[in-house]
């Protein structure tokens, strides 16, 4: 038998952990207090990320555009074959 630290009466306790801390608290003072703290768990990262505005493609340009950072480059080439 265990002191309950709610209600500070002698009874069979169970060991809950509550924000990193360890209580011991009866099954009658336990249902009240579970109903209490159902919704308020941990909540989710919401950072705002911003991303690049996409690349724009330009009207008349002949040139390849230049890869973003930490994009693999493209190698272009072009195969002329001569013909005899």
């Amino acid at each position: 038998m265990i002191v309950c630290d709610l209600c500070a009466e002698v009874k069979d306790c169970l060991q809950k952990e509550i924000e990193g801390r360890e209580y011991d608290i009866c099954a009658q003072c336990w249902e009240p207090l579970a109903q209490k703290l159902r919704g308020k768990g941990r909540t989710a990262n919401r950072d705002i990320v911003l991303l690049p505005p996409p690349r724009a493609a330009r009207e008349g340009e002949d040139q390849p555009p230049e890869p973003l950072p930490g994009e693999a480059p493209k190698i272009w080439g072009a195969a002329n074959r001569l013909t005899n």
